[in-house]
């Protein structure tokens, strides 16, 4: 399971110990040609290991950002499988007796990410007010459409094995909001919140209800409106407070390891916790389930109440493919796509 992470590659090494990253592989289709941000071009690989997969003899994955574009693309019949549906249309898109909608759980979130070495976000105040400023539920009924649920300002979706369910759900209230402003002495905030749908499907939709919700405590968030080109190059870990989507990983250590320990690449908060990056080594080699699990616990806890990450949602994995395409009933819920697996697994009914 932990391989099946894209993060997680396996290459050939050179004779001086470095990465071979001339594109030797064994996967299941050769790539024969690729134009970066429009398409790529696969062709079967006739020696693949795997004999009960890889079943087409030709793959073209397209990027077609414009989610209308894609609907109509996969209604016309020029193409086979899309991904991310639009959710505000997607029962619509369900009707038509040529397509199939699939819906997987797992472990994406959308998150609104506070840099935590820069004012205001600094004051852990005020961002337990932000955190106690959204409508979480409201979020999940317009923005997702139900097609998730809330989440409570750490990464471990309800689906892994530690997920906390037992602590306390920070809900919307907005007078606790004004509590912890006034803790951090003031009686308003003004604060610019970065957006753009780059960042996800309804990240500006869900900037302006934060805006509306947050407004009841005395919070006045500024949206700035980002290009959706260069958003992860210019806006992501750069401006202060900003929309952003994560993917989730296997393991809670992998995810905790991978953006809230001190000093990693994608600590995308520059959160630094002592407590929680000492419980982050310990768990790691910690044989006792239980104490795993309480130690996984805490650090949810550590996250929810100082971390600088709003997390307002898990995600559903919302796709649609062609009657033409079959696939067995299980599909994995690791990824979108079936587990990114559907060029391997799927084929032509």
């Amino acid at each position: 399971f932990i391989v099946s992470d894209y993060h997680l590659p396996i290459l050939p090494a050179k004779d001086d110990g470095k990465l071979d990253l001339s594109g030797v592989g064994c996967g299941p289709y050769v790539l024969d040609n690729w134009e970066p941000g429009v398409r790529g071009l696969f062709r079967k690989f006739a020696d693949y290991h795997k004999t009960d997969r890889a079943h087409f003899d030709e793959i073209e994955l397209l990027s077609i950002i414009d989610v209308t574009a894609r609907t109509n693309a996969l209604t016309t019949g020029e193409i086979d499988v899309m991904d991310r549906c639009d959710l505000k249309t997607v029962h619509l898109l369900g009707r038509n007796p040529n397509i199939k909608v699939q819906e997987t759980t797992g472990t994406r979130h959308y998150t609104f990410p506070m840099r935590t070495d820069m004012a205001p976000h600094d004051d852990a105040n005020v961002r337990r007010a932000l955190k106690w400023g959204v409508d979480r539920e409201k979020l999940v009924q317009t923005v997702l459409r139900g097609h998730g649920v809330v989440g409570n300002d750490h990464p471990i979706a309800p689906s892994m094995r530690f997920h906390a369910a037992d602590l306390e759900q920070t809900s919307y209230d907005p007078d606790k909001a004004k509590f912890y402003l006034k803790e951090a002495g003031l009686s308003n905030l003004t604060v610019d919140l970065s957006a753009a749908d780059a960042a996800f499907a309804g990240a500006v939709d869900a900037a302006t209800l934060y805006r509306e919700h947050a407004a009841a405590a005395g919070i006045e968030i500024n949206i700035v409106r980002e290009p959706n080109d260069g958003y992860w190059s210019n806006v992501w870990m750069k401006k202060p407070w900003c929309a952003c989507y994560w993917g989730g990983r296997p393991t809670e250590d992998w995810m905790f390891s991978t953006a809230y320990q001190s000093g990693v690449a994608w600590n995308d908060t520059y959160w630094s916790n002592e407590r929680f990056d000492t419980l982050l080594l310990e768990a790691r080699s910690e044989l006792d389930e239980s104490r795993r699990g309480d130690m996984y616990r805490e650090m949810q806890s550590i996250l929810r109440d100082d971390g600088g990450l709003v997390c307002a949602m898990f995600a559903n994995y919302v796709f649609a493919h062609s009657d033409k395409v079959a696939h067995d009933d299980q599909m994995g819920g690791n990824w979108d796509l079936d587990g990114q697996k559907c060029i391997e697994r799927w084929w032509f009914a």
